[in-house]
């Protein structure tokens, strides 16, 4: 029940109906990885034990209340989801009598995170000069209540020097009218609001989140989040504006390290709940390069699929695509709004979009099947 990757050249891919979370080797893609690692919950038992192996192994990477809520067990756990027809992780955070990692003296904050660290593998940690893909598909329940002062999802947060304590960015909800989520930045000890976008979209919707990042005190940075069933982008931020922060590594720092659960204030205790939060996968990958010349919405819709025929293909950013089997092979390209793969064997196949540039616009996954 392997479920940790670490390989050259892999990407995820998503299904415009149905998410489905696949490792395959693609030799092509437009960012060359050279260390790419994913884990994704594959179903119940043994998951510290497997999120430990990957993020720092033989240490303590998971920073659980379990110790002050002994009674609910394990605060992590792995479920059905049936709208994605897999598993994912459940963090689950109670009002009470959760808290921050069973310290007693912090009564007004309380988490439920994993993290990179000092003991974890380098390639899971960034260090100055190199650039970063992080990955993840996650899902806020519906009615998911938000704290007025934070209620965090992801940071990235530097380890050494003087400004270690407050994270670089940060993903965060917050209640207000309406509720919103945030992306936040700190280059030293106060943090700004980058973007921000009404909360509603999100909740009880898979979405997928790719985080682009150069560690350098002149870095690109991007955050893209995207509706797994529609494929809509519901949010988009990127540092190369002429007055966007563009610093990325801060004096003194050994390290980047990535948090990923809920990480929220008690201070409005009365306006939250119990909560459950979904995450799928996460990945990271040290890639040679960030392709920088992102475009928002670069939609492409496939249909039918599964197919046992004809793929139609709509986009309006659309030029062609190859098709590749699952070990990688490629087995034909197209210009054509429609795909003939009556003649393919039954199975999965791989297709790449390609744009007016030549830029890899999107990858999908589809379905052959046999002729009824």
């Amino acid at each position: 029940m392997n479920k940790i990757y670490s390989y050259p050249s892999l990407v995820l891919c998503t299904l415009n109906t149905k998410w489905v979370i696949a490792v395959i080797f693609l030799f092509f893609v437009n960012n060359q990885s050279w260390s790419q690692d994913v884990i994704v919950a594959n179903g119940p038992g043994n998951t510290y034990e497997e999120l430990t192996a990957f993020l720092a192994p033989g240490h303590d990477p998971i920073e659980v209340p379990d110790c002050n809520h002994a009674s609910f067990g394990n605060h992590i756990d792995e479920v059905y989801d049936t709208s994605i027809g897999g598993y994912a992780y459940r963090f689950f955070i109670h009002v009470t009598p959760d808290n921050d990692r069973c310290i007693d003296e912090i009564d007004d904050r309380q988490r439920n995170e994993i993290k990179t660290y000092h003991p974890s593998p380098s390639n899971l940690k960034g260090t100055q000069g190199e650039n970063v893909i992080y990955k993840w598909a996650f899902k806020l329940p519906a009615g998911f209540q938000s704290s007025p002062k934070f209620t965090h999802i992801h940071q990235l947060k530097s380890v050494g020097g003087d400004f270690q304590s407050m994270p670089m960015y940060t993903l965060t909800t917050r209640k207000g009218s309406p509720d919103k989520i945030q992306l936040r930045y700190a280059e030293t000890t106060s943090q700004i609001t980058l973007s921000e976008t009404p909360l509603s979209p999100f909740l009880n919707n898979w979405v997928e989140v790719t985080e682009k990042i150069n560690y350098s005190t002149s870095g690109f940075y991007s955050m893209s989040i995207v509706d797994v069933d529609t494929n809509d982008q519901l949010f988009y931020y990127d540092n190369s504006g002429f007055d966007e922060p563009k610093t990325n590594w801060r004096p003194g720092a050994d390290f980047v390290r990535p948090k990923w659960g809920i990480y929220r204030s008690l201070v409005y205790s009365e306006d939250l709940r119990d909560e459950e939060v979904l995450f799928s996968y996460f990945s990271i990958d040290e890639v040679n390069s960030l392709n920088t010349n992102y475009v928002k919405n670069k939609n492409v819709t496939i249909y039918p699929n599964p197919t046992d025929a004809t793929i139609y293909i709509n986009s309006q950013y659309y030029n062609y695509a190859e098709v590749y089997d699952m070990n990688g092979k490629l087995i034909l390209s197209s210009s054509n709004y429609e795909i003939n793969i009556s003649h393919f064997k039954e199975g999965f196949y791989i297709i790449k979009f390609f744009g007016n540039l030549d830029e890899l616009i999107c990858i999908k996954k589809v379905i052959k099947s046999n002729k009824k």
